[in-house]
């Protein structure tokens, strides 16, 4: 491709807007723009790059046993009501109705939509198993779009959908696509581990994602330093005893606490540890409060509440029904002589604690000297998040943290939409059984900013050969040059004979100028075609490792295919 033929419009200050690098250098280098808030236009170098990152999803899906289909992205609400997600998805569904007053939604996913498709298809065992994928515009309104392609409101995703006729078939397809997004992330060049996830709105069993290793990952992994367990932190568990301390139990006194509301400001007025300190917070789950404790120095993991209490809806309680429920402010909420319907769950580590601290459900008081099961009953489970430094629940090592980018997540959904949207098949006894589904997603658009994240210098960005715009840049330093620009010809077209793709800087423009646009850009390979062109040389500069070269031009595309296959 000629540059003067194509639009590329690179930027030399960062937009004001664009808060981290992809976004930075995805705008500066010409790769898309911003149509609103969370909605970008692919400009032809970006969609280049999607090209491949999609071309590598499809090889890994076809090698997996997937087959490629299109669904439509405007969504009938009814689907969406068989399966019970209509009131219950959330704000994030960009719904609509058309002129005759019918509901109907953007897809966000495409579990409803798959599910009718292969209950009115298929009626048979001998049917299954089927895995089926597509590669499609999603749009979710998101509250707060932000950081580019990372979270947008409308983004380009792969999604699959597999249909069972038994658990061991769907754990076999489960592997096999746990393995397919292993291979693709490799490919596309990235630095990535699968954690243990929570399934979230999708529904549904055992799942994991796919998180990029990033600073400015929104999610936090829990990984071992020394075996290879790694979890989303809302998943994992805390395997960690606590031992009672050895000291006579105090009698339970109220004391006037006045505007000591915090943790912090607690410990600090009874002068002990915050982990003598119980936390108590009131949750609303689905249509009942409960009263949820964990110790000072501990946060609350409401994942984990809403799975043990098998609920669909956890939120913490606003201040309001707070007060209407435990007659008091959140500041002063405590597990003793509450009302019989208020039920108890409390984390492992309360249990240990002896002689503490808790709210008074007064207005200004709190308790201490505070003895679980003396004064107050619980059930106990793990209900708190991990902290670096907690063993490794695989037994080796113990726990830290590092931020990653979610691109993508496998599901095994069970029959979770199956059974509610009826789709059913005849067994080989002849007995009608739910499908069992699972669920698989990558996000394209994502994975491209992620890519961008990982790959690039202080210059701009620097792709990996599999996902690259073009493979070589290729620059006459003065097109008005008659030697250069004849090398230049010669070149252009030889490298395209050779099945290279090669983008040619053909513009009136200063060497500075191409040099720091070619940067930017970050093709793999540059050739600049200068003043020793009249001797058949050029000189060739990687750009991952800045390396530079004299190459004739006669070995140039030897050069460059040795080059190519080592990066």
């Amino acid at each position: 491709m000629r540059q003067s033929s194509t639009l590329i419009p690179t930027l030399r200050e960062v937009p004001a807007d664009a808060e981290v690098k992809s976004h930075q250098l995805l705008l500066r280098a010409g790769y898309m723009r911003q149509n609103s808030s969370g909605i970008y236009s692919f400009l032809p170098l970006g969609k280049r790059v999607l090209q491949k990152v999609e071309q590598i999803v499809r090889e890994e899906m076809d090698r997996a046993g997937s087959v490629e289909l299109l669904m439509p992205a405007l969504q009938q609400s009814e689907l969406w009501q068989e399966s019970g997600r209509w009131y219950s998805y959330g704000p994030e569904l960009m719904r609509m109705k058309d002129r005759h007053q019918r509901e109907f939604a953007l897809g966000a996913t495409h579990e409803e939509v798959i599910t009718s498709l292969l209950r009115d298809e298929v009626k048979s065992y001998k049917r299954l198993p089927l895995n089926l994928y597509q590669i499609q515009t999603k749009f979710r309104d998101e509250k707060r779009p932000r950081f580019g392609l990372l979270r947008g409101r409308e983004f380009i995703m792969k999604d699959a959908y597999s249909f069972h006729a038994s658990q061991e078939s769907l754990d076999e397809v489960y592997d096999k696509m746990y393995d397919a997004y292993s291979r693709i992330f490799a490919r596309c060049g990235l630095n990535f581990r699968a954690v243990i996830a929570d399934s979230g709105a999708m529904g549904g069993k055992d799942t994991h994602e796919f998180m990029v290793l990033s600073e400015i990952g929104e999610d936090t992994i829990a990984y071992s330093d020394t075996s290879s367990y790694a979890a989303n932190i809302e998943m994992a568990p805390v395997v960690a005893t606590y031992e009672k301390e050895n000291a006579t139990a105090h009698s339970l006194e109220k004391v006037e606490t006045p505007n000591q509301r915090t943790i912090e400001e607690v410990a600090g007025f009874f002068n002990v540890n915050e982990a003598k300190c119980i936390k108590s917070l009131l949750f609303k789950v689905d249509d009942r409060y409960v009263l949820v404790l964990v110790r000072g120095d501990h946060e609350v993991n409401d994942i984990k509440v809403k799975n043990y209490l098998e609920a669909s809806v956890v939120e913490l309680a606003s201040p309001e029904e707070t007060k209407e429920v435990m007659n008091c402010t959140v500041g002063s909420l405590g597990p003793i002589d509450l009302a019989e319907n208020i039920e108890v769950i409390a984390d492992h580590g309360v249990e240990a604690v002896v002689n503490g601290i808790c709210g008074a459900n007064e207005e200004g008081y709190h308790y201490k000297g505070v003895n679980p099961e003396r004064d107050f009953k619980a059930q106990y489970v793990d209900l708190r998040f991990v902290k670096e430094g907690d063993p490794s629940p695989d037994g080796q090592g113990v726990i830290k943290f590092a931020k990653g980018i979610e691109v993508g997540h496998v599901f095994k959904l069970g029959t979770r939409y199956s059974e509610a949207m009826n789709a059913t098949y005849l067994d080989e006894n002849g007995r009608t059984q739910p499908m069992t589904m699972g669920c698989y997603g990558i996000g394209v658009s994502r994975t491209l900013a992620a890519i961008a994240e990982q790959y690039n210098d202080e210059n701009g960005l620097v792709w990996p050969t599999a996902v690259a715009p073009y493979h070589v840049h290729l620059i006459p330093v003065n097109m008005k040059n008659e030697e250069q620009k004849e090398v230049a010809e010669q070149l252009y077209n030889e490298l395209l004979d050779s099945r290279y793709e090669v983008l040619l800087d053909d513009r009136q423009e200063r060497p500075g100028v191409k040099f720091a646009d070619s940067d930017l850009i970050g093709v793999p390979v540059r050739v600049t075609i200068g003043k020793r062109a009249s001797e058949g040389i050029v000189e060739v500069k990687v750009r991952a490792t800045g390396e530079q070269l004299e190459v004739a031009v006669s070995d140039l595309p030897q050069t460059i295919n040795q080059l190519l296959t080592t990066k």
